[in-house]
């Protein structure tokens, strides 16, 4: 582990220290608020239902909600560094991050999604999306009405984007795999609002990435700008007019954000700014620069006439005018990290874009097929088994090798719809994902072995259990108890309703609806994780039995 005094050696003598000098007044000030360890932050989410639970205890732990949070939900500052927890606060915090109740999140990463402010019922674009801690909060916001795709261009990524959103437990989310640049308008319609939190050089991190301050040079920022520039216009191609588009970055470069934003603006007069600080009016931050210097690699400046047009400051006076509305985050106004925003809106007025005349139409046979391994609508067949054992079922659902998702009509709106290839001239039926390649989506809702019904999973046990008619009963919390401290009763114990039962079934506090999944066979045993476990024990008071 590097020594604290080295640390601090290399931020005074990094290069970073000397172009933040250059960006603004005051650099000292920024300097004393950027290499202290980052406090841990937490978003609660609102889907899990234990939202007041939670919030009271973190309360208790003496956590302090974030002022400037106005989303769904909240977020909240811990008393103590990022990663520090201990003991039992440590495995519980662990246990609700791995059940969804809340996610660990850097306060400054909360923002893009509170400036994108999506609605139940939209459909939203997360282009740049791995972990998938902002795809988690969009979701919160359309409360499993709507939907985001949240693409990631790593195969390795996608899996863990897969994960994270599964723990997350909303519905509304499709996952799939795309160089960002190329995205395909799938659906043709387009998004309401699109999130391009991009790749870049990652200057505002300094608190909890130390390796910037010997990393970081300023050809970094030019290096990444090309990027970042084709992801931006290529969510200005995909989203509907009348929609929002949040560019967002942890850099502190204007290379990075004004330039690319007002690269943008030039390039599609249809395009405006609208103000950031209007949207998050309770959080500190500046306004966006309209002049700044092109570094060369030791700091000193490049003139114009050789810096490149992207890079250098907007001479358009209109461009100029606007940048202040965006947004940008110093450490020292944060106590956090360091962050970009901008949001652009498309004009509603804006003409949209005429395909060229179509010259051919694919039927269902000509068109290109989806890979095996794609959710598809479930089968009338498998409805039927499935409803033989647990009755009413929800709308929507998706199957995927031995997994049944549980999504939203909009997934399926997507799937349906039309869509065109090369460049318009071919239109292709609904019925497929393709050319989307999608890796996932929705909520693991039930397991089927060998095309029957295996279980309900245990993430979307309380959602199913407010539809089904079968394979649930209502028991007393004295039960429920019972079962979480270890004990394993016989099914007459626990109902007369499960004399006969075998297999698995949704187990529902009469009192407080809590539901647990459990195995039925000689006696009944819990069919959960032992985060969940864990969790409902602590919101409960339930003590484990020793012989456990």
């Amino acid at each position: 582990m590097r020594d604290e005094v080295d640390w601090d050696k290399a931020a005074r003598a990094s290069l970073l220290l000397k172009a933040v000098s250059c960006w603004r007044e005051n650099s000292d000030s920024w300097f004393a608020h950027a290499y202290e360890r980052l406090p841990e932050t937490v978003r609660v989410n609102p889907l899990s239902g234990d939202q007041e639970w939670l919030e009271e205890w973190l309360e208790s732990l003496g956590c302090k909600p974030i002022e400037w949070f106005n989303g769904v939900g909240s977020g909240w500052t811990m008393p103590f560094p990022r990663g520090k927890a201990e003991g039992e606060v440590k495995s519980a915090l662990a246990a609700l991050h791995e059940t969804g109740r809340l996610t660990r999140q850097e306060a400054v990463s909360m923002l893009p999604v509170l400036a994108l402010d999506p609605k139940p019922g939209e459909y939203i674009l997360d282009l740049c999306a791995s972990p998938g801690s902002k795809t988690s909060q969009i979701a919160e916001h359309l409360n499993d009405s709507g939907v985001v795709v949240a693409n990631e261009i790593v195969r390795g990524r996608v899996n863990l984007l897969v994960s994270n959103m599964q723990r997350h437990r909303s519905r509304s989310n499709i996952i799939v795999n795309h160089d960002a640049r190329h995205f395909p308008k799938v659906p043709e319609f387009g998004y309401d609002r699109i999130l391009v939190d991009a790749p870049c050089t990652g200057t505002g991190t300094t608190r909890k990435n130390p390796d910037v301050w010997s990393r970081w040079k300023p050809s970094g920022g030019r290096s990444m700008q090309r990027l970042q520039i084709d992801i931006l216009s290529r969510a200005t191609k995909l989203i509907k007019t009348g929609g929002r588009i949040v560019y967002s970055t942890c850099s502190l470069d204007p290379i990075e954000n004004e330039a690319v934003v007002a690269e943008i603006l030039r390039s599609d007069p249809s395009l405006k700014l609208i103000s950031a600080h209007d949207l998050i009016p309770k959080l500190s931050g500046s306004e966006g620069m309209t002049q700044w210097h092109v570094l060369s690699d030791d700091c000193s400046i490049i003139q114009d006439e050789k810096a490149g047009d992207s890079f250098s400051s907007p001479p358009e006076k209109e461009i100029i005018d606007s940048l202040p509305l965006c947004m940008r985050v110093w450490n020292d106004e944060s106590n956090g990290g360091g962050f970009f925003l901008a949001v652009i809106e498309k004009d509603s007025s804006a003409e949209p874009e005429v395909n060229p005349q179509v010259k051919r139409e694919l039927t269902d046979e000509e068109a290109p097929v989806d890979n095996g391994d794609v959710p598809k609508p479930i089968s009338s067949d498998t409805r039927t088994i499935l409803e033989e054992q647990l009755g009413q079922l929800p709308k929507d659902l998706w199957t995927r090798g031995k997994k049944v998702l549980w999504s939203t009509p909009e997934a399926y709106e997507i799937w349906s719809s039309e869509r065109s290839r090369r460049g318009g001239r071919t239109r292709i039926p609904g019925g497929r994902w393709r050319p989307l390649k999608v890796a996932y989506l929705g909520l693991e809702a039930i397991h089927l072995r060998r095309g029957e019904f295996e279980r309900v999973v245990g993430s979307s046990a309380k959602k199913f259990a407010d539809i089904i008619d079968k394979g649930r009963t209502e028991v007393s919390p004295k039960v429920i108890d019972s079962l979480l401290s270890g004990d394993e009763p016989e099914p007459s114990q626990v109902s007369q309703n499960l004399i006969s039962a075998r297999g698995n079934f949704l187990l529902v506090d009469e009192s407080d609806e809590t539901t647990i999944p459990v195995w039925i066979g000689g006696r009944v045993s819990l069919m959960m994780r032992k985060a969940e476990v864990r969790v409902l024990r602590l919101m409960r008071g339930v003590k484990v039995n020793q012989e456990e």
